[in-house]
C-alpha cells in the first residue's frame, strides 16, 4: 500500500510539472469584481466579511472558545501572589502612550476598515495591545474593577450574538444598500461586522490578559 501511496504522489507531481491548468480567461480582474459586487474598495475586508463570511463566523466561535478555555484551565490555580509591573515613571508613561496610540489606531482601523488597509481583527488586536499596555502600568484590582463596571464580559457576549445574526442574515441574501464607493458609510454590512470583530477580539483580550494576571502574574 505504501508504494501506491508513492506512486500517486509521484504521479501528481508529474501532471502538475507536465500539464498545467490553464489560466482562466477573464475580462474583468477578480480584484475589482470584488470590488463591485461588495461596494468597499478594501477587497480583503470584502472577502472576509462576505465572500468567505461562513469561515469567518466559525474564526470569531473559536476565538470565543479560546477565551472560556483560558479560564477554566486556569480556575482551580491559586491566584498570584506577586505581580510583575511597571513601577518607574518613565516606563508607566510611555506604556500610556502607546496604549492611546493603540488604541486611535484601533478606532480607526474598525470604522475605515472596509475602505483601506485594517479590520476589525487588526483593530482588535491594536485594542488589545492598548488595554495590555495599561494593564502593566495600573492596578490589576482597577483594572478588574473596570472591567466589571462596564460589564465588558456582557459586552462582548452581545458582539458575538449581533454578528452571527447579521452574518446569517447575510449569508440568506438580505443585504443593506452599499451606498457609495468610497464613502464612510458604504458596503452594506461589513463595516458593522467589523465594528463587532473589534469589539469582540479587544474584549475578549482583555478577559484573558486579566485572566493571566490573576493566575500567572504578568501576561
Amino acid at each position: 500500500m505504501k508504494w501506491v501511496y508513492i506512486i500517486a504522489g509521484i504521479s501528481l507531481y508529474v501532471k502538475m510539472l507536465v500539464i498545467p491548468n490553464p489560466a482562466p480567461d477573464l475580462s474583468i480582474s477578480i480584484v475589482e469584481s470584488i470590488v463591485q459586487d461588495s461596494g468597499v474598495p478594501n477587497a480583503v475586508s470584502a472577502i472576509i466579511f462576505r465572500n468567505r463570511l461562513y469561515d469567518t463566523i466559525f474564526e470569531v466561535v473559536v476565538f470565543t472558545i479560546a477565551i472560556l478555555g483560558a479560564s477554566f484551565l486556569l480556575a482551580n490555580e491559586r491566584p498570584s501572589c506577586i505581580i510583575y509591573q511597571f513601577t518607574d515613571q518613565p516606563s508607566i508613561v510611555l506604556a500610556r502612550l502607546g496604549a492611546t496610540i493603540a488604541a486611535l489606531v484601533g478606532i480607526e482601523l474598525a470604522i475605515r476598515g472596509h475602505l483601506s488597509p485594517g479590520g476589525g481583527f487588526a483593530a482588535g488586536v491594536a485594542g488589545g495591545t492598548a488595554i495590555g499596555l495599561v494593564a502593566i502600568s495600573s492596578s490589576s484590582q482597577w483594572m478588574q474593577a473596570i472591567y466589571k463596571r462596564w460589564h465588558a464580559a456582557t459586552w462582548e457576549k452581545v458582539s458575538v450574538l449581533i454578528f452571527t445574526v447579521l452574518a446569517v442574515i447575510t449569508l440568506v441574501g438580505l443585504e443593506l444598500p452599499h451606498g457609495e464607493l468610497g464613502a464612510l458609510v458604504s458596503g452594506g454590512v461589513i463595516p458593522i461586522l467589523n465594528i463587532l470583530v473589534a469589539v469582540k477580539v479587544a474584549l475578549g483580550s482583555w478577559a484573558v490578559i486579566l485572566v493571566f494576571i490573576r493566575y500567572r502574574g504578568l501576561l
